[in-house]
């Protein structure tokens, strides 16, 4: 059977990577959290006085300079795919809104994006892999046998994302400020200058607003099986 190459993108917290993560384990493929690597970068920059995180402002001549010493690293443990930076396991810090809200102008930083681009296809060099991002079936990946765009409306995504952050015992924010993020991250995420987040031509639409999560992973399935057995 053949291994293809399966590109995931869409908005902030509309469920890809939870979506594709699944999808790989099923197929018995590679997953990478290309937006895991964003966020390892960005807390990088914020624990080493890169980012200032109040005013956003970058010092982009020492995250480049720090970049070739970034190394991020992610591994399957106990069924989770779990993000390591420069050895240190940091996958609850990255999901956590100091990250969150500072992660998108990091990830229009053209340096940065060309950077972690090249890491993500040498990845993806032998097919047989599930990755999920902004600019996968775009960029990094434009000629994937399956692309999906991902999307939901944001007060659903809002509404989702409040609930992981409490299950994690986060209840100081409330749901417009979360939503507020989401819709500020999209704009920024769609508008930058390279390799804005857009649908590809020949990308499969799923608006997840109303499906289950069952209901979804079955439509994927569908989807890679039939581009598995072309």
């Amino acid at each position: 059977m053949k291994k293809i190459t399966i590109a995931f993108d869409g908005h902030s917290s509309c469920g890809k990577s939870t979506m594709a993560r699944q999808l790989a384990q099923t197929l018995g493929y590679l997953y990478v959290d290309t937006g895991a690597m964003y966020r390892a970068v960005t807390l990088y920059a914020l624990q080493h006085g890169l980012m200032d995180e109040s005013s956003k402002q970058i010092n982009q001549d020492g995250l480049q300079q720090a970049l070739p010493d970034i190394q991020i690293v992610q591994k399957q443990e106990d069924g989770k795919v779990v993000t390591y930076l420069n050895g240190e396991c940091v996958e609850q810090e990255i999901r956590q809104m100091r990250v969150s809200s500072c992660v998108s102008p990091i990830a229009a930083l053209g340096f940065v994006r060309k950077h972690l681009v090249a890491c993500q296809q040498q990845m993806g060099v032998n097919g047989g892999i599930v990755m999920d991002g902004r600019d996968i079936g775009t960029v990094v990946f434009p000629n994937a046998e399956l692309k999906v765009f991902v999307t939901a409306s944001s007060l659903v995504r809002a509404q989702r994302r409040l609930a992981e952050l409490q299950a994690k015992g986060d209840t100081v924010l409330t749901l417009e400020e979360v939503q507020r993020n989401i819709e500020e991250r999209d704009y920024i995420d769609s508008h930058r200058e390279v390799t804005p987040l857009v649908q590809a031509p020949d990308a499969l639409l799923l608006d997840n607003s109303n499906m289950t999560i069952e209901e979804q992973n079955q439509l994927v399935m569908k989807w890679a099986k039939e581009r598995i057995e072309e």
